[in-house]
C-alpha cells in the first residue's frame, strides 16, 4: 500500500478541536434592502443595459465585416457577461427568503441582521453586521451568516463567549452588545 493512504497516527493523541456544523444549502437569507439591490440591479440590466448593447451590436453587425469589428466583438462579450449575470441574479433572487431583522429589535440575542460588537482574548474590539451572502461587504463591516465568525455568534447572547474555529486552534469571543435595525413605522 501507498503511503499516501496510511495514517499517522491514530488520533489517540491529538486534541480534538470542535468542529462547526454544515452549511445549509439552497437557502438564500437576504435583508429587504439587499434583495431591493439585487432585483435593481437586475432590473437595470434587463431594461437598460441589455438593450442598450444589443443596439450597439445590431449597429456593428450592420457594418460589415464583423471578424475584425471591435464594436461587434466586444458587444457581443459583454451581451454575453449580462447575460451571464441576469441568470445568475435570478436564480438567487428565486431563492432568496427576505429576513426582517427588526423583529428582534432591542433583544440581546445573535440572529440574521444583528450588528454584534465582541472582544478577541486580546481586548480588541469589532463590529460586525449579520447579512446575506449576497449582499455582505467586509469593508463595510458586514459578515455572510455562513461566514465561521457569524456562525460562532448567532445564537449566543450579550455576555456569552463563543468558541471560533480558527486555522490555528480555537479562539474565544465575547459577545459585548448587539443591536437591530428599528421597525418601520
Amino acid at each position: 500500500m501507498s503511503k499516501a493512504f496510511t495514517r499517522e497516527s491514530d488520533g489517540a493523541d491529538d486534541e480534538q478541536l470542535p468542529t462547526a456544523p454544515a452549511l445549509p444549502t439552497g437557502v438564500n437569507y437576504i435583508t429587504r434592502a439587499g434583495y431591493d439591490r439585487l432585483r435593481a440591479e437586475l432590473l437595470a440590466l434587463i431594461d437598460q443595459e441589455r438593450p442598450r448593447i444589443v443596439e450597439i451590436v445590431h449597429w456593428a453587425a450592420s457594418n460589415g465585416d464583423r471578424s475584425e469589428n471591435g464594436d461587434y466583438l466586444y458587444g457581443k462579450k459583454r451581451l454575453r457577461e449580462i447575460d451571464r449575470r441576469i441568470r445568475f441574479l435570478t436564480g438567487r433572487l428565486e431563492i432568496a427568503e427576505v429576513v426582517d431583522s427588526s423583529l428582534h429589535y432591542g433583544g440581546e440575542q445573535v440572529f440574521f441582521g444583528a450588528t454584534v460588537r465582541y472582544a478577541d482574548p486580546e481586548g480588541d474590539e469589532t463590529t460586525v453586521t449579520i447579512l446575506g451572502v449576497d449582499e455582505a461587504q467586509s469593508a463595510l463591516g458586514q459578515i455572510s451568516w455562513v461566514s465561521p465568525v457569524a456562525r460562532a455568534l448567532l445564537k449566543s447572547r450579550v455576555g456569552d463567549v463563543v468558541h471560533l474555529v480558527v486555522p490555528g486552534g480555537a479562539q474565544e469571543l465575547e459577545v459585548l452588545s448587539v443591536r437591530y435595525p428599528e421597525p418601520a413605522a
